[in-house]
């Protein structure tokens, strides 16, 4: 019976105590001279297998002096089959049923090469299709690890049959490795936490200060660095816990390992977190990685983002929309639960702390020149612009570049559920922003539909809407068709080119078509997964034709940049028309758009903090409007 642990189950060499926890067994190490360590203790092993008697699990866990060992996935089944292989061979061969419990990858090789019974086990038992490729159990028995206060388990090993492409250390004191695979898969993101290289001080010492921060919780809890240096003598050694702990108490745990590595732009664990490793994008690359959450951690980060947002996230409100800070970076967060997912489940997306302009985009080359100098001079002039396209193309960093180009004297109201927008950055330089949240959690909120109308009465100016996707589009469109402001009206709307934004705001969103006839421009991004990359897909102006509208590409894209399409040089644009000042022309116009075309193509690149925009350099135009 499962329940039972006799001493015909524990090898005498082996301390170990295991208990079943559901579909898991739970082994407690701290006495063990093995340390519960499965790829290198064949006593531990034999412990461990015997324990299962024949029985199935999904996964074993051996915890010694605060480091825990997660057996999952090909070491689970590996344990699995070697326990049901020697119940039944011990009838059969007794020597050889000790072995599969001590050497599972050497009996199976010897039970495969002998004819009669024992081959025949080693097949029905799984035991011979759960060893093959390995060349010894320590290879097959390889673990997930971290400290138990983690709420991560890492795979030390380099996935098999790699090339190391490079490595890095972070400012956390992790180190990443970045690994090429056989072709077909996809590329791994290793990440080893300064944890995981603690030797047996360390790590005793870390248990130690964590089960102190647990024990005086109630009291207001102590300080991790204090706690550690009462815990360990040697300073270096002490500041190290300390680090670690605050990252996995206050912190959020191997998040901040991952995110301290700035090619990184986003993570994404899937759900069930802990049978599937992490994903991340680092320089638009999706890899996988060695990590896997636990099912503890997991919940731990969903308490965090419920009291850090204020947000319900529960089975009866089963999304999250929020942010977080994290490795000094600010981060949105997606999560799900049940019942619409199989457990929880998260999307991290960082965005870059340095306040964008249309000039960086053209000297990173996702911007061509052109392009920018058309956008900066509609945002000055009062347009109206959509930023379409789909996850993860750039849009939210895009309009946060317009609102640069707006004029300085220009009063803003911004709309946004989730902070995202580089709001501080354009106050600091004197820009008169105002910024409307709007929420939906349990306390007090507002909608983005009464955050509109409320941003209508908060004075003329530019309107601003961080994402338009629901009732609130009927409200924008008809406020932009009355002109009920005198300055630009920019947004941002998920969709795949204008013939798909148009389907979703009059279709989906029941915005009259007469009313949609109001947007001037729809500029379309690029997904870092397309061809040539992130960049710009298209640039094409609404043109109302009867009782419709239709679309007039201005730029469009066939290789690795978008280019004009001449409509703006035949003098056929209605955008550039409806741009133009009393005594303007339409050449005059298009001269201003070339003329910002040069001021963007020599601006200092200005993410980094410095620079100027485009509307910082002025060239007068025959009303006497900046240019």
């Amino acid at each position: 019976m499962r329940e039972w642990f006799g001493g015909d189950t524990a090898d005498e060499g082996c301390l170990c105590s295991p208990s079943f926890e559901g579909n898991s067994l739970a082994v407690a190490a701290d006495d063990c001279p093995g340390e519960g360590d499965l790829a290198e203790s064949a006593d531990c092993r034999a412990t461990v297998i015997g324990s299962l008697d024949g029985g199935d699990i999904d996964s074993v866990t051996t915890t010694h002096c605060g480091r825990t060992r997660a057996y999952v996935d090909r070491a689970a089944a590996v344990l699995v089959a070697a326990g049901r292989f020697a119940v039944r061979a011990q009838a059969v061969d007794e020597r050889l049923a000790v072995r599969a419990r001590r050497d599972p990858v050497a009996a199976a090789t010897e039970a495969t090469g002998r004819a009669g019974p024992v081959a025949d086990l080693a097949a029905e038992t799984g035991l011979a299709v759960a060893t093959e490729r390995f060349d010894g159990s320590a290879a097959a028995l390889t673990a997930y690890r971290g400290p138990t206060l983690s709420d991560a388990r890492v795979a030390a090993s380099p996935p098999p049959e790699s090339s190391l492409r490079d490595r890095r250390t972070l400012t956390t004191e992790a180190v990443v490795r970045r690994y090429d695979t056989p072709s077909g898969r996809l590329p791994v993101y290793h990440v080893e936490p300064r944890e995981q290289r603690f030797g047996p001080t360390a790590m005793r010492a870390l248990a130690a200060v964590y089960e102190r921060l647990a024990s005086t919780a109630v009291d207001g809890g102590c300080d991790p660095y204090s706690a550690a240096g009462d815990a360990v003598d040697d300073g270096a050694t002490a500041a190290a816990v300390g680090s670690v702990v605050e990252k996995h108490t206050t912190g959020l745990g191997i998040l901040e390992d991952v995110f301290a590595d700035e090619r990184v732009s986003d993570v994404f664990a899937t759900a069930p977190v802990s049978e599937t490793a992490l994903r991340v994008r680092v320089d638009g690359e999706t890899m996988r990685t060695n990590v896997r959450l636990t099912g503890g951690g997991a919940s731990a980060l969903a308490s965090t983002f419920r009291r850090t947002s204020g947000r319900a996230f529960s089975r009866a409100n089963p999304t999250l929309d929020a942010t977080a800070t994290v490795a000094g970076r600010q981060i949105r967060v997606a999560g799900v639960t049940e019942p619409v997912s199989d457990g929880l489940a998260f999307a991290f997306r960082a965005h870059d702390a340095n306040a964008w302009r249309l000039s960086d985009f053209v000297a990173g080359g996702t911007m061509p020149a052109a392009v920018a100098g058309l956008l900066s001079v509609v945002a000055e002039r009062g347009g109206a612009c959509l930023v379409a396209g789909p996850r993860g193309a750039g849009k939210t960093t895009t309009l946060g570049a317009l609102l640069w180009e707006l004029p300085r004297e220009v009063r803003t109201v911004l709309i946004e559920d989730t902070p995202e927008l580089p709001v501080s950055a354009l106050q600091a330089s004197g820009r008169d922003v105002q910024p409307l949240r709007t929420a939906s959690g349990d306390g007090p909120s507002i909608t983005a539909t009464e955050a509109l109308r409320t941003a209508l009465r908060l004075g003329e100016g530019a309107l601003v809407v961080g994402e338009v996707r629901g009732e609130e589009a009927g409200v924008l469109y008809e406020a932009m068709r009355v002109g009920g402001g005198d300055g630009a009206v920019l947004g941002t709307i998920h969709g795949d080119g204008p013939d798909a934004i148009r389907e979703r705001l009059v279709s989906d969103l029941g915005v009259p078509v007469r009313s949609f006839a109001a947007t001037d421009l729809v500029v379309t991004l690029a997904p870092p997964t397309a061809a040539h990359g992130r960049g710009v897909a298209s640039v094409a102006e609404v043109v109302a034709r009867g009782d419709g509208v239709a679309f007039e590409s201005l730029y469009e894209r066939d290789g690795p940049a978008a280019t004009a399409t001449g409509r703006l040089e035949r003098g056929n644009s209605r955008l550039v028309e409806s741009l133009t000042a009393p005594g303007e022309r339409y050449a005059d116009v298009l001269a201003a758009i070339e003329r910002r075309t040069e001021t963007v193509r020599r601006s200092p690149r200005s993410a980094t903090g410095g620079g100027e925009t485009a509307s910082d350099v002025t060239d007068a135009i025959p009303d006497g409007r900046g240019e």
